[in-house]
């Protein structure tokens, strides 16, 4: 019997609008996230690829499908639970970095705890400080630090509650070469050594490459998967996806 998955979407559906208006952005995607597992998910522009992983962290509701997480339909909890579920199972990674500006780096990382009133595990604190290379770094305000430097201070925040899952979207996006290899390294080793489940949205086949499988959207459906990629695969096989010319 394989592992209990750690996030799993079943047909997962989203329509925005009505009408003439109606936008199908996903169309029924089903996959599973088994703990510990790197996987990147790319597509065209318009694809899904966002409101897939939304959908599968609790930060939108599908329209129809079933997105679970640690064996709980998302959909079965009122809104106080899944606040919860998302600040205590997922840790987010976005393209923007999202540190408020008036808070030093470390406050910034402790900050999902501090909302949820809880102190943070010290061992632990220090593994992600360590890891994501901050200690001379944490009275810093974020106007202070590079732009890679502020990635990885929302990194570390998102590690802080020691998720299940890490959601990255685009999260290298803002970033220059050497410092996203390095954000791309720690995401790697979140699944390697810690266990976490990371779901990473990326355009970049480079970016991809450092995943153990992508999963392919287009048009809001699961078109094609790979694993253990390499930059040359995964560019290869999006230019099937990507609409052709008319000569």
């Amino acid at each position: 019997m394989s592992e209990q998955a750690v996030a799993e979407a079943q047909d997962l559906g989203k329509v925005y609008g009505q009408g003439d208006a109606t936008v199908v952005a996903l169309a029924g995607v089903s996959a599973r996230f088994p703990r510990g597992e790197f996987t990147a998910i790319m597509g065209p522009s318009g694809s899904g690829k966002s409101t897939f992983t939304h959908c599968l962290a609790g930060l939108d509701q599908p329209t129809t499908g079933t997105a679970r997480i640690g064996g709980v339909d998302l959909g079965s909890l009122d809104d106080e639970e899944l606040t919860r579920v998302r600040r205590e199972k997922v840790g987010f990674v976005f393209q923007s970095f999202n540190l408020l500006p008036t808070l030093s780096a470390w406050e910034n990382i402790v900050l999902p705890l501090s909302l949820s009133g809880r102190e943070p595990d010290q061992d632990w604190a220090d593994q992600v400080v360590d890891a994501m290379g901050l200690g001379d770094r944490l009275e810093h305000r974020p106007a202070q630090l590079s732009g890679g430097q502020q990635q990885r201070v929302a990194c570390a925040r998102a590690l802080i509650t020691r998720p299940e899952i890490v959601v990255a979207d685009e999260p290298t996006g803002n970033l220059d070469s050497r410092s996203g290899a390095r954000l791309l390294a720690l995401l790697q080793r979140c699944a390697r050594e810690w266990r976490q489940t990371v779901l990473m949205v990326t355009h970049d086949p480079i970016a991809a490459g450092y995943a153990d499988r992508v999963l392919f959207l287009a048009d809001g459906g699961l078109v094609d998967q790979m694993r253990q990629p390499t930059p040359g695969g995964v560019l290869d096989r999006m230019r099937r996806f990507e609409p052709q010319e008319v000569r």
